[in-house]
């Protein structure tokens, strides 16, 4: 069973929008070391929601793991990984932070708890209530 991600980046560096224009990306810079733990635990299939920081602070789109995670060769540091993450759809409806942390389904989301966190773990329950609430399929 594939596991559901979030992550999150700032729409000014990368946004969902150049995804879909570049049709798949080496997510790289993640350094804190949960998000490490996490990035690592992503495999190839494995669905991910992007959530723009910022200004917009919103989930804006659907991507897919493309790769799963490897070294990242620019990084010179084994601990670094990266994956690519390849463009599913963009959300009908982003769904504002506010409205993800007014959701009970959501009150345990690392995006409500460790709003630093920028690649986490969804659970079924919160990851129900983002597709619907973006108007998006959960199918690959």
């Amino acid at each position: 069973m594939p596991s559901h991600w979030l992550v999150k980046t700032e729409p000014s560096t990368y946004a969902f929008a150049d995804l879909e224009k570049d049709g798949r990306t080496t997510w790289d810079g993640v350094a804190n070391a949960l998000a490490l733990i996490h990035l690592r635990a992503m495999a190839k299939g494995d669905l991910v929601l992007v959530y723009h920081s910022g200004a917009q602070k919103a989930v804006v789109g659907l991507a897919r793991v493309a790769t799963g995670p490897r070294p990242d060769p620019k990084a010179g540091d084994p601990r670094l990984v990266v994956v690519d993450l390849e463009p599913v759809a963009a959300a009908k409806a982003p769904v504002p932070l506010a409205a993800v942390k007014a959701e009970p389904a959501c009150r345990d989301l690392g995006l409500v708890r460790q709003s630093r966190l920028s690649v986490m773990p969804v659970a079924d329950a919160p990851w129900a209530f983002l597709l619907a609430q973006a108007g998006l399929s959960g199918s690959r």
